[in-house]
């Protein structure tokens, strides 16, 4: 029998609080234009807890994905650095696993129904959109690692988490929340995009040996890990400089800039990181979740006073 603390472990709980993150600055963002704008027809408390709750089950079925995907590939050897998995351990057998993940992704889809069908209040139209959506992400967290040719061994894992935990999460919060259309909340999302991909960017560059050798072509294989640091320097930098845009063009006081001295946070972690043997990355992956999480609260606080 499966004990509780596997699937816990399976599911990865540190990532959990970075997909809460997205939909948290979404919903900062929702309310900062709702004090200027006439009330939501919808409920904006509402729809950002169920889009929460829904991003939050997303993450889970996208790592237990992984770890089934992983295992059944072969990525999962005696030569992975990283924590060991669930199914590589024996903890979680296969058909658990399948179980597992049928019942996340259940559940996805019904608190994405909750929240576009019951608390946001949609036109037909914004429903067909959204439930399209919803749908996309589903498979895109089983397909990462699953199927015959899942894009996170093409070196396309990161195009899905700027997609869906940056651009999705957080500006379609914002228009769940406000039924307002605003192209510069992209600018923040974009920011979030970026801090999801830096999480995996760790996360890839720590199992670099592995993957290359177990066909697993991550953007840091295709890269190599001297660009990939590079990259994660400009993912870095690209969010804060995104976020700082968003309050020129929004024509912020002063205080709100005041976010940007978290980036001395990231800045001790590129020092480290750069110094440090690819195999021993694990505990950064952790603090630049944390650090993100900081990051949304702070910006959004400020961004509220």
């Amino acid at each position: 029998m499966t004990t509780l603390k596997s699937w816990i472990r399976a599911a990865r709980s540190r990532t959990v609080l970075l997909s809460f993150s997205g939909v948290l600055l979404g919903g900062f963002l929702a309310f900062d234009q709702l004090r200027s704008l006439s009330p939501s027809k919808g409920q904006p408390c509402l729809v950002v807890v169920f889009a929460a709750l829904t991003a939050i089950l997303l993450q889970i079925l996208s790592n237990l994905a992984n770890d089934y995907g992983d295992f059944k590939k072969g990525t999962d050897g005696a030569k992975r650095v990283g924590p060991q998995r669930e199914m590589q351990s024996g903890a979680i057998t296969e058909q658990e696993m399948k179980r597992g993940l049928a019942i996340t992704a259940a559940l996805c889809l019904i608190f994405g129904a909750l929240l576009i069908f019951v608390f946001a209040k949609l036109t037909w139209q914004e429903l067909a959109v959204f439930a399209a959506l919803g749908i996309g992400a589903v498979l895109a967290a089983l397909f990462y690692t699953l199927g015959k040719r899942p894009y996170g061994y093409r070196g396309l894992g990161d195009l899905y988490c700027f997609l869906f935990f940056g651009w999705a999460a957080v500006a379609g919060t914002f228009y769940l929340a406000t039924k307002s259309l605003d192209f510069s909340v992209l600018l923040p999302a974009s920011a979030m995009g970026f801090l999801s991909n830096a999480v995996l960017n760790i996360n890839n560059m720590r199992d670099y040996e592995n993957d290359k050798a177990s066909g697993k072509n991550s953007l840091v294989v295709k890269l190599g890990l001297k660009k990939a640091f590079i990259y994660h320097c400009l993912l870095i930098v690209g969010a804060f400089v995104c976020l700082a845009v968003y309050l020129v063009l929004h024509h912020a006081a002063w205080y709100p800039y005041l976010f940007v001295v978290l980036f001395l946070f990231y800045l001790k972690d590129l020092i480290a990181i750069k110094t440090t043997k690819p195999e021993l990355l694990d505990p950064f992956l952790g603090r630049q979740v944390k650090h993100s999480f900081l990051l949304v609260v702070v910006y959004g606080i400020l961004m509220l006073i």
